[in-house]
């Protein structure tokens, strides 16, 4: 994957998602319903802003209706799901070539870190349909890993919360943390992928912090969100002997943002994405027109790959609007932190 100048690549997506040859059914067939002519009148990355947001549309679309026609039968399509927060489950459809540079990009921005390769891994991230968990896996294989998983439903506990079954979704969690046990105590892991949630649980565990410090040299936090004190508390006095590292994704992102290296420990946690094929806006969402560099605002999402296009998501999240590093594409966010509600649909966010 080539980084393209930005109109150029815009213009290209376009191309591609709306030529009869390449698009998908889905778009070609949306395309009709569209008050412009996404070949001419998109040029470039503001123009985005004239496309509706159609990711509610991916909760009961055939998925095979998302599949580009330009890969002929060798797509190698992987269908993923989002986690549920907000209703019913979205589907999207990932290309084996999407996959495959999105973890490399992932790799890269690790190795950034100082996060070591040739080491085994323990991901306590959601799996099955969730890109997550395959991402846990094939990164982990390409440093030269093992990738070790523990049986993780976050619907499930979303579900026990809404109906304030708080007894029954403690006790799930703690079903979680005994397998992470299991896996510490017999694998020589280097490093830990795990929610927020999940690192705050193994936190009062003393036995496990235990194994964590004596073992594991980096933490990979990321899918639900993790507050400065917080983040302070678990990577300077809990888990003081590994690296920590942040990252910020999503499936309609159909991928991750990894969190800035070089950081100082004071400074907040800023997300660069995987910038052209993922970009980040900060908007009012009162007026939709962006917000300055350092205030506060609701996440917009433009993705743009061959595998799929899925642009002006808005997302559930706030955060502060960061330039981007080297005059890249789109925003850089920081502090993210999810809105209460989202449409009719109270935000819980359980172990993802």
């Amino acid at each position: 994957m080539v980084e393209h100048a930005g109109g150029e690549f815009v213009r290209e997506m376009m191309r591609w998602h709306f030529s009869p040859e390449t698009g998908s059914p889905f778009w070609l067939k949306r395309a009709k319903n569209l008050d412009f002519d996404p070949l001419t009148d998109v040029r470039d990355f503001d123009d985005l802003g004239l496309f509706p947001n159609v990711v509610d549309e991916l909760r009961d679309i055939g998925v095979r209706e998302l599949i580009p026609r330009g890969y002929g039968d060798e797509h190698g399509v992987a269908v993923y799901e989002s986690g549920g927060t907000t209703g019913q489950p979205k589907r999207v459809a990932y290309a084996a070539e999407w996959q495959r540079g999105n973890v490399e990009w992932f790799s890269e921005r690790l190795d950034a870190h100082g996060v070591p390769r040739n080491v085994d891994w323990l991901s306590a991230v959601p799996t099955g349909p969730h890109n997550v968990g395959a991402m846990a896996v094939d990164t982990a294989m390409i440093r030269g890993g093992l990738n070790f998983s523990i049986d993780l439903d976050p619907r499930w506990v979303k579900k026990l919360l809404a109906q304030g079954r708080t007894d029954v979704a403690d006790a799930y969690t703690d079903h979680l943390i005994e397998q992470v046990g299991h896996i510490l105590a017999a694998q020589d892991v280097g490093v830990l992928f795990a929610t927020p949630p999940m690192l705050e649980r193994l936190a009062q565990h003393d036995d496990l912090v235990e194994l964590v410090n004596r073992k594991v040299r980096a933490i990979i936090w990321g899918g639900t969100h993790l507050d400065a004190d917080t983040r302070d508390l678990l990577r300077d006095e809990v888990f003081g002997n590994a690296k920590f590292v942040g990252g910020y994704g999503g499936t309609m992102m159909l991928g991750t943002s990894v969190e800035r290296p070089g950081l100082g420990d004071d400074e907040p946690c800023v997300f660069d994405s995987f910038a052209p094929y993922t970009t980040f806006r900060v908007i009012d969402p009162d007026t939709g027109q962006v917000v300055p560099y350092g205030e506060r605002g609701q996440i917009v999402v433009h993705h743009m790959s061959r595998t799929a296009l899925l642009v002006n998501n808005i997302e559930r999240d706030y955060a502060t609007r960061i330039a981007p590093v080297d005059g890249g594409f789109g925003d850089a966010v920081a502090d993210v932190a999810p809105v209460a509600s989202f449409g009719d649909t109270k935000v819980i966010e359980g172990v993802y």
